[in-house]
C-alpha cells in the first residue's frame, strides 16, 4: 500500500459533488402559450391560433371590433394616412417578403405597440385579395367617440351622417370630405359601421385624416351643433323649394345627408334651419346618398372659392 498522502484539493478519481443543472421547466410564457416566437422583439404566428383567430374576427364582426377597440387597416395609402395622422398603430402584420421600401422602414421604423410575421397563408386571408398577398397590415386603436374631436374653424362645414346603411358610401363622402375642405363628420345614429374593412378601403386613407364622430343619438348632435356661433344646418330633399345653388353657404355649415333608403328622418326635418335640393334631369327620382352629398360639399367649396387659382 502506497504511503503517498493525496492532497485534498486533487479530486481526480473522486465522486464529483457539484449540484447537477438545474432543468429547465417548460415555457409559459404567451409565446408559447399562442405558438409565437418572440425573436428580436418580432413575435410569429405560424397557425390559425386563438390570436390569429381575434385579427380575423375583425374583418366580419362589428361587435368584436368595438369590444377589443381595434380594426384592421389594409393598403398602402390607408396604412401611409393613419401613421402620418397619429392614430395609435397596435400590430403591424407581414409574412417576411418586404419587397418595397416601404414596408421595411415601418417594421423597422418604431411605429407600431408591436410587429408580428405571420405565415404567407395567413395573412393573405387577413388581406381579404384573391391574387396578391399585402406586403402589411395593420391593427389600429378606435379612437374615442369625442365630438370635442371635431374643431370646427370659425367659417367651418361639418358633414352630419343620418344613418347610413352602406360602408361604401360613408367611406366615399369621407372622401369627398377630405377633398373639399370640411372640418369633420358625425355619424348619428344606428349606421353602417365606421371601421367595416370596406369603410376604410372605400374613405382611401381619408378617414385618418377628417375626425369621424359617432353619435348614439341625434339630440346629441344637434346640441353640439348649437354650440358652433351662427352654424346653419342644411338638409338635403327631393321636396324641398330652394335649389342648391340658390342657398348661402358662406357662412357656418353643418350639412345633413339623409339615409340612403329614406332619406332624413322627422326629427332631422324638423331641426334643420334650411332643406336644399339638386336639380336634375331625367326619370331619377333621387341620387345615391354618397353622391348628392359630395355635390353639396363641392357648392359649398365652389360658392368659398376654395381651390380657385388666381
Amino acid at each position: 500500500m502506497s504511503n503517498v498522502r493525496r492532497d485534498p484539493r486533487d479530486r481526480r478519481g473522486t465522486r464529483d459533488h457539484r449540484k447537477p443543472a438545474r432543468q429547465q421547466r417548460p415555457s409559459t410564457d404567451a409565446s408559447a402559450r399562442t405558438g409565437t416566437d418572440a425573436r428580436g422583439g418580432e413575435s410569429r404566428v405560424e397557425r390559425r391560433n386563438a390570436r390569429f383567430q381575434q385579427w380575423e374576427a375583425l374583418l366580419t364582426n362589428r361587435n368584436t371590433r368595438h369590444r377589443r377597440g381595434e380594426f384592421l387597416v389594409q393598403g398602402v395609402r390607408p396604412i401611409s394616412e393613419a401613421i402620418a395622422h397619429h392614430w395609435r398603430i397596435r400590430t403591424l402584420l407581414h409574412a417576411g417578403n418586404l419587397k418595397s421600401q416601404w414596408a421595411r422602414d415601418l417594421v423597422g421604423g418604431g411605429v407600431a405597440d408591436e410587429v408580428v410575421r405571420l405565415s404567407p397563408e395567413l395573412l393573405h386571408e387577413l388581406g381579404e385579395k384573391d391574387e396578391d398577398t399585402a406586403e402589411l397590415i395593420a391593427v389600429v386603436a378606435i379612437p374615442p367617440d369625442d365630438l370635442t374631436r371635431i374643431r370646427v374653424r370659425q367659417n367651418g362645414v361639418v358633414v352630419v351622417l343620418d344613418r347610413p346603411g352602406s360602408p361604401g358610401n360613408v367611406g366615399s363622402l369621407l372622401r369627398s370630405a377630405d377633398a373639399l375642405g370640411a372640418d369633420g363628420v358625425v355619424m348619428a345614429g344606428r349606421a353602417a359601421d365606421l371601421y367595416d374593412p370596406k369603410t376604410v378601403r372605400a374613405s382611401r386613407g381619408s378617414m385618418f385624416a377628417v375626425p369621424v364622430v359617432r353619435a348614439e343619438t341625434p339630440a346629441s348632435v344637434v346640441e353640439w351643433l348649437r354650440t358652433i356661433e351662427s352654424v346653419v344646418l342644411v338638409g338635403t330633399s327631393e321636396d324641398a323649394t330652394t335649389d342648391l345653388w340658390d342657398h348661402d353657404f358662406r357662412t357656418p355649415t353643418a350639412l345633413l345627408v339623409g339615409n340612403e333608403s329614406v332619406g332624413m328622418s322627422a326629427f332631422w326635418a324638423e331641426n334643420c334651419d334650411a332643406v336644399v335640393r339638386i336639380p336634375m334631369v331625367g326619370s331619377a327620382s333621387s341620387l345615391n346618398a354618397a353622391v348628392a352629398g359630395s355635390i353639396t360639399l363641392y357648392e359649398i367649396a365652389r360658392q368659398r372659392g376654395i381651390g380657385t387659382v388666381s
